[in-house]
């Protein structure tokens, strides 16, 4: 039976039904709704839509390709269980061929939403991990993965926060699923104990790893193309980086706006100090930020990284 794909249209808010998928659930089409916090538009130029394929997530398949990134050492065939190479490279061909953006949600604390955009509607395929909020102009860019990454986005900490929430509205609530997906966006040198332990029960239980507590180690070894990164927690408990490639890492010229990374470590450290997740804060503890009056166009960084998103949405070759 061929049911089709739900995408949203910004202008109408109706619901269109553009290109045809198989459907799993016999001879009647079944097409759940998006859920609450499925993205209608993440940035000015980029008008969506963005498709809800929440089925993905249930296929070992995808979640293979989605960890490459953090199996960039590579690991024995015999460690990942049944995996089967082929099968994964005509998964990924469909996946990267389909044009239809898929876009996967977490939401945090104070209404900021986590993505993660499967962009391949355009030839520069990437995944996007970006943070989004409703008083936002437009979303950040936490990670990137596009073979040019970008990164690390979350600490261990934030990581387990964020995938342990419960917050309702997103693509799923399961904890095992958000810390997978959220995975690659990792960097942090000093995790705890338990990380390797957890990570490994989620490889085991989600994917059937043959080796499951090897393939955690692996992993937390790599972490992603840019590899670990130290954290620390400045004025107003406002958590950074001292990532290279780190849009968390104040010292970079196109880092996030102060009040952004402000915003950023309220929503992902809510137990912390860090600035209210919609607006900047004018009173209280300084964080630091330089810009006054304290907005996100008065950023003395605004200027580089507005340059370097302009430069990736454009026609003309990314900036790297």
């Amino acid at each position: 039976m061929i049911t089709e794909r739900q995408v949203i249209d910004r202008d109408s808010r109706t619901w269109h039904l553009p290109s045809p998928v198989v459907s799993p659930v016999g001879d009647h089409a079944v097409v759940p709704l998006p859920p609450d916090l499925h993205p209608v538009r993440l940035f000015v130029r980029e008008p969506g839509p963005y498709a809800h394929r929440p089925q993905l997530l249930e296929d070992e398949l995808f979640w293979w390709g989605h960890l490459s990134a953090c199996l960039q050492e590579g690991a024995p065939r015999s460690w990942l269980g049944k995996h089967d190479p082929a099968a994964e490279r005509e998964f990924g061909r469909r996946l990267w061929d389909a044009g239809d953006r898929p876009v996967f949600t977490v939401p945090l604390s104070g209404g900021v939403r986590l993505h993660v955009v499967y962009e391949n509607a355009y030839e520069d395929a990437s995944v996007d991990y970006v943070a989004h909020h409703p008083a936002w102009e437009e979303a950040e860019f936490l990670a990137r993965d596009s073979g040019h990454w970008r990164g690390p986005g979350l600490s261990w900490s934030e990581l387990t926060e964020a995938a342990d929430n419960a917050l309702p509205g997103g693509t799923t609530t399961d904890p095992d699923t958000r810390l997978l997906l959220l995975l690659p966006a990792l960097g942090d040198a000093d995790l705890p104990q338990e990380a390797g332990k957890r990570l490994a029960a989620v490889l085991r239980d989600r994917l059937g790893a043959a080796q499951p507590g090897r393939l955690a180690a692996l992993i937390l070894r790599r972490q992603g193309m840019t590899g670990p990164a130290r954290w620390s927690t400045g004025a107003g408990g406002v958590r950074v980086n001292d990532g290279q490639y780190s849009f968390r890492n104040p010292d970079n010229r196109d880092a996030l706006p102060d009040c952004r990374l402000a915003q950023l470590s309220g929503a992902l450290n809510p137990a912390g100090t860090g600035a209210p997740a919609g607006l900047c804060v004018t009173d209280g503890p300084s964080d630091g930020c330089r810009a006054e009056p304290r907005s996100v166009s008065a950023c003395p960084r605004r200027d580089e990284y507005t340059r370097w998103l302009e430069a990736l949405m454009s026609e003309s070759s990314p900036p790297f």
